[in-house]
């Protein structure tokens, strides 16, 4: 085998990815970052306790926000739409699908959001002089994370 098909020996590449937002918004993204997730630490110590330090426990869970890159395409404003929506403790709330694929498209890896809003969009910068595409970005602030192995 000189390596044309994924096996579990190697790890998968990061730039096959797929994108899905509740609702039927899928978009090709071009960068996500942030799959992130920490849990606090709370430290006690009983009064009794022989051991002159504390012990540790797990607290809460905390995600950070997930950024996501684009293309800028005609008439493509879906995700603007969607930001424009907020209004007081008002937003659709969405699940968001983030699929790392192998060589054949398939799913492998899965992050889903839970309760996911747009928090910021950024359209592109823009500049006579530059060749670039234009490249806009998708703030989610969401309430969980889980990953499963497809």
């Amino acid at each position: 085998m000189a390596g044309e098909v994924q096996d579990n020996v190697w790890p998968l590449p990061k730039f096959s990815f797929k994108v899905e937002v509740e609702g039927g918004m899928v978009a090709s993204f071009q960068e996500v970052s942030g799959l992130d997730a920490e849990a606090d630490v709370i430290e006690y110590r009983h009064g009794d306790s022989p051991v002159f330090s504390t012990i540790k426990m797990p607290g809460l869970r905390k995600y950070t926000d997930i950024s996501l890159k684009k293309g800028t395409f005609t008439g493509d404003i879906n995700f603007f739409t969607w930001f424009n929506e907020i209004q007081l403790n008002t937003i659709a709330r969405k699940t968001v699908t983030i699929m790392l694929l192998n060589e054949k498209g398939e799913a492998q890896i899965i992050w889903t959001l839970t309760n996911a809003w747009p928090k910021q969009v950024q359209g592109t910068d823009l500049n006579s002089s530059s060749s670039e595409v234009a490249v806009e970005t998708l703030v989610l602030a969401h309430e969980g994370l889980v990953t499963t192995a497809a």
